[in-house]
């Protein structure tokens, strides 16, 4: 079976992410936001032409299934004659039984719906988004695509908890999430890195949502998130590490439900968290007050601590790379994270540093023994490589 146009969403929980691509070339992506409210819908093509930009009637505006025939008919505008072959979708958790993309049947469905309680924030609209798809674009194949398939190459001693190994049997492991895009980076290097592609590299995924991942032979070796997306660094709104004594504390001392505890670490933690002011790294930056100063500084230094654990891990460091919304587009994080690490040979150019990642691009000098990039990821493009990987199979 020949797949030449595949379509890729990544469904949340009010919004649906959507990419069309015609062999490796993506011709067309947009966006609709605010599903179950006012929602709108923005579609344009690779040029730059708009496609649609407007808002959704209270009808198409229900819910993943209503919003999806809207994409469908953004689709038929842009090419009347267009022809959907398949259908990829990004699901953030695959538990321990999917270390590869799938093809989505009634069977697979059921199952990946009971993955649903270890990523309640995501799962579950994911596969609102498949459901929405098998109604729009029937008969076409729909590939679930992992975010914590790529770390599936993790050695027990780096996925396991220590707890119990019946837990570790029954599922409770450190999984990771970011897959699509720490798989992209590591092939991109390839293609503009080629000297540092097979060799010890740290990527560092830094948006909303952020973690690490230490890559060997383009290979995840270990990583900072572990059962779900709450663990590891600190993000937008969740905490990142912290004691489990403190949720005990929270539940037995402050009367806090599981509910609550969830809300505050999922929802009212990390930068938000920290500053009192926001979770949007561009608005602490860019603020005067010392609780912004001070959220940054905690965030650069979690990096950091993170760095150096996967670092020692792997016996060594050829390359950095920062990708996601943050890691491609502060400056001001990629030199906070960098100072201090000379001892690791990390040398920064600061002019170079100046500049948004449009591309790949190199911030380290030319004398650093650790080259230090930017690259930006490309998710969207490693599901529709997924998709067509398996309905070509």
């Amino acid at each position: 079976m020949t797949i030449e146009t595949i379509l890729v969403l990544n469904a949340g929980s009010s919004s649906i992410k959507f990419q069309l691509f015609k062999g490796e070339e993506s011709v067309l992506s947009g966006q609709i936001d605010g599903l179950g409210a006012s929602a709108w819908v923005k579609g344009k093509s690779a040029e730059g032409a708009t496609i649609m930009d407007r808002a959704l009637s209270d009808e198409e505006a229900q819910n993943h299934n209503t919003a999806l025939q809207v994409i469908l008919a953004l689709l038929k505008e842009f090419d009347p004659n267009l022809e959907v072959d398949a259908i990829g979708h990004r699901v953030v958790h695959g538990s321990s039984k999917y270390s590869a993309p799938v093809l989505v049947t009634e069977e697979v469905a059921a199952e990946l719906e009971t993955f649903n309680p270890l990523a309640p924030l995501h799962n579950p609209h994911n596969l609102a988004g498949i459901a929405g798809s098998k109604a729009a674009f029937p008969g076409k194949p729909n590939v679930a695509c992992f975010d914590t398939a790529f770390h599936r190459t993790q050695e027990f001693k780096n996925e396991a908890y220590a707890i119990p190994t019946k837990y570790y049997d029954e599922g409770i492991r450190r999984y990771g999430m970011h897959g699509q895009s720490f798989h992209f980076i590591a092939e991109e290097l390839h293609n503009v890195a080629p000297e540092v592609a097979d060799g010890k590299v740290v990527v560092a995924h830094l948006g909303n949502g952020a973690s690490m991942c230490a890559i060997e032979n383009g290979k995840s070796v270990t990583t900072t998130m572990g059962f779900t997306p709450v663990d590891g660094l600190a993000m937008g709104t969740r905490s990142g590490l912290i004691d489990p004594g403190v949720i005990f504390y929270l539940m037995e001392e402050k009367g806090m439900s599981v509910k609550e505890v969830a809300n505050l670490l999922n929802k009212e933690s990390g930068m938000k968290g920290l500053s009192g002011i926001s979770q949007d790294m561009r608005d602490l930056e860019n603020s005067d007050s010392p609780d912004a100063k001070r959220a940054l500084d905690y965030y650069d230094n979690r990096i950091k601590r993170e760095l150096g654990a996967l670092v020692a891990v792997m016996g060594g460091l050829d390359a950095i790379v920062f990708t996601g919304g943050i890691g491609e587009n502060s400056s001001q994080t990629r030199a906070g994270v960098c100072k201090g690490l000379e001892f690791l040979g990390v040398e920064i150019d600061e002019e170079a540093n100046k500049a948004r990642a449009k591309e790949a691009i190199t911030i380290s000098k030319a004398s650093s023994k650790v080259k230090v990039m930017a690259i930006p990821t490309n998710e969207e493009a490693m599901i529709a490589r997924q998709t067509r990987a398996i309905c070509e199979s």
